[in-house]
């Protein structure tokens, strides 16, 4: 079974200066590609004069990350996005984004202080950002009558589950998301019921 794990509370901002090159470092919870690169548009407009804005992420649970990736922006291979994403990995945390923006000060630092330069802005602000515990979640199928579908929504309601969707046929297939550890609750109650809980939605469905 998947186990909880730590995700940045929110958005932070800090900033270092390295020879005269200003360093901005922010870190932002993120849940998908689409999300990162909603951050990556917002500092490219709110830092339209930075020489470069770097960033790393990573998806999913430290250690068994669903997807990572990295990009230096022009900096020489390696200086930049690699050593953000070893400081992310190091603290352990994840579904979060680190961008870092440099306005250079006219000094060159070499690809050693780069690094150094680069890794120290991520780890001043993964350092203060605080955490919050994710708990993986789990989507599942409900397939119900019509009389069935407000007792599905009194249930979710008290065990912060959500229904996402709902189609109306023949019968009535609920869309539910829920903690990993509240799946063999939602079926115990289903069961007592006579719903039909699904991992997958039926042949002919379509998955949102």
């Amino acid at each position: 079974m998947m186990k909880d794990y730590p995700v940045p509370a929110g958005y932070l901002e800090r900033e270092t200066e390295v020879k005269k090159s200003r360093f901005i470092a922010s870190v932002a919870p993120v849940g998908s590609r689409n999300q990162v690169k909603e951050w990556l548009e917002r500092a490219h407009h709110d830092h339209p004069d930075a020489r470069h804005i770097c960033w790393a992420y990573q998806l999913g649970r430290p250690g068994a990350a669903a997807e990572a990736a990295m990009n230096d922006d022009g900096e020489p291979s390696g200086t930049a996005g690699r050593p953000i994403l070893g400081v992310i990995q190091h603290k352990d945390m994840g579904d979060v984004l680190v961008m870092v923006v440099r306005y250079f000060g006219g000094v060159k630092l070499g690809a050693g202080g780069l690094v150094r330069a680069y890794a120290g802005a991520a780890e001043s602000v993964l350092a203060d950002v605080e955490r919050v515990i994710r708990k993986p979640l789990e989507i599942v199928y409900v397939i119900m009558g019509f009389a069935d579908e407000q007792p599905l929504r009194h249930w979710c309601e008290s065990h912060d589950g959500a229904i996402l969707d709902i189609e109306y046929g023949i019968a009535v297939t609920a869309t539910v998301e829920l903690t990993v550890e509240d799946c063999d609750e939602l079926t115990a109650f289903c069961n007592s019921r006579g719903l039909e809980v699904l991992t997958k939605p039926q042949r002919g469905e379509v998955e949102q």
